[in-house]
């Protein structure tokens, strides 16, 4: 039977398809690797395929399916992240001690919501309610990358560093602390002027990527390429982590606080460094770009090299010049075997790197574009609730699904935090 002409047909194949990814991202791990929490920040595997199965339960199922009940009373509580609205939940930094449900009840609670979203996306779904259909399959998509770099934090805690899944092959890797082959990066320079900035409405976007609104830009260059292991290197042997002239006052309290010498999972081994990657640990690749650097790191090594961060809308009007459908299916984005950083191509030309690999910082605080309106009801607190003391970062990472990424995408972290896939893009103002 034909649905209503009032109802919108969603994918249930696509809705399918992002399911099963977050479970294959989790099917390496073994049951006791599900309910580890290493740092706040990290959540336990288990606690991500629950709460992207609560996520289509609060917010599609209950409201909208007949005779729904809820699976449990109690995951209501246990799973809810941060909505005020929807009722109380367990503390962030309390899911590692949650060792009930068990892993097979989560599981046995996928398996449940995913037969009733089914029979729900089958019937047609009026328009409204299918919007917040592709917001859930975004949200878990956010969810899974997510889980890609909480998952290595955890194995990287573990003294035995195990590694997430070989690779496929052996990388080439060159020795750390050798002189990179590869060139220095080359400013490409952009004349600004009044510019376009925000989604344009076409396919999906989040709220905080909306109104589309013009930006004046003064002109600018912009390194064609992400800072490497090598040229980062370069900036601690001259004892950048000691030297506070360097760093913004909070980077510096950070600094002391945290005890921080390089960028995280990097170890010293002997004479040189090595790293710790998803696939376990390996000698530093001097020509990979630096990963796992915070904003305060990646601005202080700007202001050590002489430049500095690029702004947002610096990032996205340099990025809207690229033609997208090469620089997409040139990014290092996730969907490949290898979950790891990629140097930079020799032989391309212009703009490199800007999509995939790292996330790149930039100054711009995570403020609301003008006009914004975040969603109604319980969904507005997805975003808008955030807009206070992060920066935004551009680009996606290695860790980002290939078709959840858009040039527009604004990720947003407090500016100490570097367990995500972070790195840095060098940018200058003329005459500097």
């Amino acid at each position: 039977m034909r649905p209503p002409t009032d109802t919108t047909v969603v994918d249930a194949s696509r809705y399918q398809q992002v399911r099963r990814r977050t479970e294959a991202i989790t099917a390496p791990l073994c049951v006791e690797d599900h309910v580890v929490q290493t740092i706040d920040d990290v959540s336990p595997p288990k606690w991500h395929l629950a709460h992207t199965t609560w996520f289509f339960e609060t917010f599609v199922l209950a409201p909208n399916a007949a005779n729904h009940r809820p699976f449990d009373p109690h995951f209501g509580f246990l799973f809810n992240s941060y909505y005020e609205a929807v009722g109380p939940r367990a503390e962030r930094a309390a899911r590692g001690a949650l060792s009930r449900p068990t892993l097979a009840r989560v599981h046995e609670y996928r398996r449940a919501v995913d037969e009733q979203m089914h029979e729900l996306l089958a019937a047609g779904l009026p328009a409204k309610v299918a919007a917040i259909v592709e917001l859930g399959l975004q949200h878990e998509q956010q969810h899974q990358e997510l889980l890609v770099t909480d998952i290595k934090h955890i194995l990287a805690s573990n003294p035995e560093r195990p590694a997430y899944r070989p690779a496929p092959e052996p990388a080439a890797r060159g020795a750390a602390g050798i002189a990179t082959h590869r060139g220095a990066a080359r400013w490409r320079r952009f004349d600004g002027g009044l510019v376009e900035i925000g989604h344009d409405g076409a396919g999906f976007g989040f709220d905080n990527e909306t109104p589309r609104h013009r930006v004046w830009l003064e002109p600018f260059d912009l390194a064609d390429r992400l800072v490497t292991n090598a040229e980062y290197l370069q900036f601690v042997e001259d004892g950048g982590y000691a030297r506070a002239e360097l760093w913004l006052s909070d980077g510096w309290s950070a600094v002391q606080r945290l005890g921080w010498y390089a960028p995280l999972y990097w170890e010293r081994d002997g004479d040189g460094w090595s790293e710790t990657t998803l696939h376990g640990r390996a000698p530093l690749e001097p020509d990979a770009p630096v990963v796992h650097v915070s904003g305060f790191e990646s601005d202080a090594f700007a202001r050590w090299a002489g430049a500095r961060l690029p702004t947002e809308f610096e990032w996205e009007h340099a990025a809207a010049q690229l033609d997208q459908g090469e620089a997409l299916a040139a990014a290092n984005l996730f969907g490949d075997q290898v979950l790891h950083v990629r140097a930079a191509p020799d032989d391309a030309e212009g703009l490199r790197q800007m999509y995939g690999d790292a996330w790149e910082w930039t100054s711009s605080a995570y403020l609301p574009y003008p006009g914004y309106r975040p969603l109604e009801g319980a969904l507005g607190e997805y975003n808008g609730k955030f807009m206070s003391g992060q920066n935004v970062l551009r680009g996606g990472s290695v860790a980002t699904p290939r078709e959840h990424f858009r040039p527009t995408y604004r990720n947003f972290f407090q500016p100490e935090k570097r367990w995500q896939f972070t790195g840095l893009r060098l940018a200058r103002s003329l005459g500097t």
